[in-house]
């Protein structure tokens, strides 16, 4: 059993850890782990320099998770983190003073950035990074090229201008209150699948996409040309999970993010933000909140294989329980057994 995962965020790694208990649940290895294979394509597009180094936001998120090291009150960085560095570089006048690097996720950073100064790729930095600790999947960075999104937004000094930021900037620093124009990633248009993307997506026995961000995550992964068209060669049945509940985002800022593209912040919109597989979009399943279930009845009208299951993931078993639900709408929307 291959199962890929397109993932970014706190909510990506929430949902990642479900996934690989619900794996460890349904085929259980006899050794506490899965005999299925879960690789995630992890978004880079919030991957930025900073005093230096290259930070890798939403990859860090997921490996500090699956290790069990993440800070679970704040929802990212690691736990006992200090901040001792952080103090001194605002000192000193370097980098960003409303952005703070913890001493041990500097660590991560450092490490990251001597190996690509050496000539590693992102990639290979990744698979050095996860030796560490046993997370029972494979992260991949969905490119190696550096596609750090900027936003065209608002300029806070002159509310007739416009001004680009870094992502980080307008996500971090402003709370995505200027009202964004535009999102764009750098290199997009030359960037490449890492090593080893498009096999999982085409070799994938199941195909989820994460909820995450649609526009700033999943939308980045999906930018990277031939990600898209790896979805549309798979025979895996591609099943989507909302971030949206009840008109409301799950985590962040991502309805600022909706607005900009003229998407509404709706679980029924979102969806047909993918599109279907069958009308040439991304997905053949779309799983909603119960408190969405009108959403998937009317998507299910417009050729959506679609369901609604409790998506709070309040813990490892509501998180296991929402990849449990996405497996068997996977199972109910295709004719290749999942088993």
């Amino acid at each position: 059993m291959q199962i890929t995962v397109l993932a970014g965020g706190v909510g990506g790694s929430r949902f990642v850890r479900g996934v690989r208990e619900e794996c460890a649940r349904r085929w259980p290895d006899g050794e506490g782990g899965t005999e299925a294979s879960v690789t995630v394509v992890v978004n880079t597009g919030d991957d930025l320099w900073l005093a230096g180094v290259r930070l890798m936001p939403d990859f860090d998120s997921l490996l500090y998770s699956l290790a069990g090291v993440n800070d679970t009150d704040r929802g990212w960085g690691r736990s006992g983190e200090t901040e001792r560095v952080a103090a001194e570089l605002r000192e000193w006048g370097v980098g960003w003073p409303w952005f703070t690097l913890g001493d041990l996720d500097l660590g991560t950073h450092l490490a990251r950035t001597a190996w690509l100064r050496e000539g590693a790729t992102p990639s290979e930095v990744a698979h050095r990074l996860q030796r560490r600790w046993p997370l029972g999947v494979q992260l991949i960075p969905a490119t190696d090229t550096e596609v750090d999104t900027h936003v065209l937004a608002a300029d806070a000094d002159d509310p007739t201008g416009e001004r680009e930021m870094h992502f980080q900037e307008w996500w971090t620093r402003y709370r995505a209150a200027l009202p964004a124009v535009a999102f764009r990633q750098r290199n997009i248009d030359v960037a490449r699948p890492a090593p080893g993307v498009v096999e999982a997506i085409v070799g994938a026995d199941l195909v989820l996409v994460a909820p995450s961000n649609p526009v700033v995550s999943i939308g980045t992964i999906l930018a990277v040309p031939g990600i898209r068209e790896a979805l549309g060669e798979t025979h895996a049945p591609v099943v989507g999970v909302s971030p949206i509940i009840g008109g409301k985002v799950v985590r962040g800022m991502a309805d600022a993010c909706l607005s900009a593209i003229g998407v509404e912040t709706s679980a029924e919109a979102v969806g047909r933000h993918y599109g279907s597989r069958s009308g040439g979009g991304l997905l053949d399943a779309w799983l909603v909140d119960d408190a969405d279930t009108p959403a998937a009845a009317a998507l299910e009208q417009s050729g959506f294989t679609a369901a609604s299951a409790p998506l709070w993931m309040h813990d490892l078993d509501t998180s296991a329980a929402l990849a449990g639900a996405a497996f068997d709408l996977a199972r109910r929307g295709s004719a290749r057994p999942l088993d």
